[in-house]
């Protein structure tokens, strides 16, 4: 069967196998990786919350066509905060159980 546009599945060997972690372990290992994604998280937190005051605008002023966008950029923004909030939540989790472990 030809290749094509169909990529093969492949098991990850490791964390650097994941998109962009190569250059993150380059720059300070793992630690680089794990600030990236919450920075990731929160930039998309932020880009998302702006896109939703720009449609609220948009329609308060009636300079809009279609005012679904409104509705979509705030689901787009509570689930960026959803993502966020949850993405701190395991974060702490597995903060207090690594306080847990006796050595």
């Amino acid at each position: 069967m030809e290749n094509g546009f169909i990529t093969p599945i492949r098991a990850w060997g490791s964390m650097s196998d994941i998109s962009g972690a190569g250059e993150a372990e380059k720059k300070g290992g793992q630690s680089q990786l794990f600030q990236n994604i919450f920075y990731n998280a929160v930039q998309d937190v932020r880009s998302t919350e702006q896109n939703l005051q720009k449609q609220q605008y948009l329609l308060a002023t009636g300079q809009t066509d279609d005012p679904h966008t409104l509705q979509i950029a705030a689901s787009e923004a509570q689930l960026a905060t959803n993502m966020l909030v949850q993405l701190r939540n395991k974060a702490l989790d597995s903060y207090n159980e690594l306080m847990r472990i006796s050595l």
